[in-house]
């Protein structure tokens, strides 16, 4: 074999992570006999995405994952981390396949910044000129979520061509199957979705199938989340959308809790520390279900994700508001394997015991809902999006304003008292504290790393954070936290609000920084194996309901 693999690289990005079992029969037991039956549909239609989310990862993707898969025998080295990564690269952009000399595979130093929805010869200011020279239905279709751009051969110059053309030899067979499995669940409302998401995979049209997902009813026992939404592979423009896929268990104990939150969406965005130019009026409160994740494909490369706000589509968002999953038994995982051992290695000792996971969950609930918060039309050009205004550094300061405005809020709910009977403040923000170091070990070239680098180092220099140099650990200071995250809750939205792309890459280089005592603070991490992250292995491919 030929194939030219980086083994320290593969070994040090394996490493990196810690398995854990996810799904498995003791969650379906809500479920009914036709929704066991339509669970292997399912997991085939999670399947398709995956191969579609290849596609869409590289222009290389496809030929490289059918050539490492058709040796014999397989590298199962290789084999699990192209499935953790879906392509070539991990963590930081890390290249662990050089090359593949035998199929004349050249793979880029870096993932390409435009994905695969862009010819690999295009620049911005190429896209840029060609959509300032279009009208009508044919600039919607350039700035379209939904279709991917190439080059015209006859003509050299670029088009668009719909998803449901684009990767028809996916989404037919992956409607097909959505059909059968609508035909065997019980609940009706999440039977319309799989019928309408179906026909959406074929006509390109999402906008009353995303609508119909919002209406999946809090009663159905199992979740399907099934389409494309996720922007952060189209890292030239964050305008493309990713397909992805979820299967879950309801947990309808943990759903009823946390549901009292959605209706304090207004309250919360009347309150943000900003002038009331940056608030929005009418806000829809996000559906909250907390489940159990049972399978995924497609844009689910690790780290794995703990939560969802979808859709990011502004259509089906302002008919029906937008739906919040969190996926509980991941959490769990994260934090177990990853958080509390961060913890222990880099908080002062007496906050350690501060650490818990009811506040990880619920501030990571918060940091969802806080996506809903905050402007996203620019204040002063109220047709322009934040998203198209700040173009690529929309990602991290979106992660960066869902993280704090969820802290700033949970800092709300406590005084009010809605958050009684938990965690207390200092739970909240040294649990904080430990998860930043979880997400800066993603690295800063990953929207949610870079977004936490900057809240971390903003924070630390308005005192909010503490660092000794003599024990080398970390801590909140109680006594200046509180009006560091106002702070940096107020900057953020102001930012955002604005929509200036100069002024924030001045931010995002003063602050989407690492500093020395952070990077020392994350070799010994590494030093002592404490993984990054976590990935599944699926007890429902194992247990006999596949």
């Amino acid at each position: 074999m030929t194939t030219a693999t980086s083994t320290s690289a593969l070994d040090k990005q394996l490493a990196r992570f810690k398995e854990i079992q996810v799904g498995g029969t003791q969650y379906l037991d809500r479920l009914s006999d036709g929704d066991r039956k339509a669970i292997p549909l399912l997991v085939q239609v999670g399947k398709l995405i995956d191969q579609i989310y290849i596609r869409q990862l590289w222009s290389g993707n496809e030929r490289l994952h059918a050539h490492i898969h058709s040796k014999s025998p397989r590298d199962a080295k290789l084999d699990l981390g192209l499935q953790l990564f879906k392509g070539p690269w991990g963590l930081d952009e890390e290249k662990f396949i050089e090359s593949v000399k035998e199929a004349e595979i050249h793979i880029p130093h870096d993932p390409p910044q435009h994905g695969n929805y862009y010819p690999d010869d295009i620049s911005k200011q190429e896209y840029s000129d060609w959509v300032a020279s279009l009208t009508g239905q044919a600039k919607k279709e350039a700035e379209s979520y939904y279709h991917v751009v190439k080059r015209d051969p006859a003509t050299g110059g670029l088009k668009t061509v719909p998803y449901s053309e684009e990767y028809k030899d996916f989404l037919e067979p992956a409607a097909a199957l959505l059909k059968q499995a609508a035909e065997l669940v019980s609940d009706e409302s999440l039977e319309k979705f799989l019928r309408s998401r179906a026909e959406a995979f074929l006509t390109n049209e999402y906008v009353d199938s995303d609508v119909d997902w919002l209406r999946i009813s809090k009663e159905s026992a199992l979740d399907v989340t099934c389409g494309p939404y996720e922007n952060y592979t189209d890292k030239m423009l964050s305008i493309r959308a990713a397909y992805e896929f979820y299967l879950h268990a309801r947990d309808f104990a943990s759903s009823a809790i946390l549901a009292k939150f959605s209706d304090r969406l207004q309250d919360m965005e009347d309150q943000l520390p900003v002038d009331e130019l940056y608030k929005a009026k009418g806000l829809h409160p996000p559906a909250i279900i907390t489940v159990n994740q049972l399978y995924s494909g497609g844009d689910v490369a690790v780290p794995m994700t703990a939560a969802y706000n979808l859709p990011n589509d502004e259509a089906p968002i302002k008919i029906a508001g937008s739906k919040l999953v969190i996926i509980k038994n991941v959490q769990e995982g994260k934090f177990e394997k990853v958080l509390r051992p961060i913890a222990q290695q880099v908080l002062d000792p007496e906050q350690v015991k501060k650490v818990q996971f009811e506040a990880f969950f619920q501030h990571v609930l918060m940091h969802e809902v806080a996506h809903s918060l905050g402007p996203h039309f620019l204040v002063r050009h109220k047709e322009t999006k934040v998203r198209s205004a700040l173009e690529e550094y929309h990602s991290a300061m979106e992660e960066a304003k869902a993280d704090i405005v969820g802290l700033y809020a949970v800092g709300l709910l406590l005084k009010d008292g809605t958050l009684s009977g938990g965690p207390d403040a200092e739970s909240f923000y040294m649990t904080y504290l430990a998860s930043a170091f979880r997400s800066i070990r993603f690295g800063i070239t990953e929207a949610h790393g870079l977004g936490q680098a900057m809240q971390f180092e903003y924070l630390k220099e308005q005192g909010g954070f503490a660092y000794d140099a003599e024990t080398e650990k970390f801590s909140v200071v109680m006594d200046k936290i509180e009006d560091a995250v106002r702070s940096l809750t107020t900057r953020i939205l102001v930012l955002q609000g604005d929509g200036d792309k100069q002024k924030v890459k001045e931010f995002v280089d003063q602050y989407g920084i690492i500093s020395p005592e952070v990077k020392q603070a994350l070799a010994t991490l590494e030093d002592m194996g404490v993984p990054v992250d976590v990935y599944p292995k699926y007890r429902i491919l194992e247990d006999g309901t596949v």
